[in-house]
């Protein structure tokens, strides 16, 4: 079993924000941790349900650094999107 600690920063009336790098550090540990409990779980377990989920997780992951990167490589007073 994982144990991960989150530092929560305050958002004030939007609630506490967890930072992006964190998030994204928990997702893909969550699919390590799913793949290697496959590897030592009994034949009952679908490995190839666990891959996919591991998957989706590493792909959310990778889109979430994405979307981070093109914040912060937008222009001063310019969206991400280039709005």
């Amino acid at each position: 079993m994982i144990q991960v600690t989150i530092p929560l920063i305050p958002g004030g009336q939007s609630g506490p924000l967890i930072p992006a790098e964190q998030v994204t550090a928990l997702l893909r540990t969550i699919a390590v941790d799913w793949l290697r409990s496959a590897d030592a779980a009994d034949p009952a377990v679908d490995r190839e349900t666990v891959d996919s989920l591991a998957g989706v997780l590493d792909e959310l992951a990778d889109s979430i650094d994405v979307e981070c990167i093109a914040f912060a490589s937008a222009p001063e007073g310019q969206a991400p999107d280039g709005e």
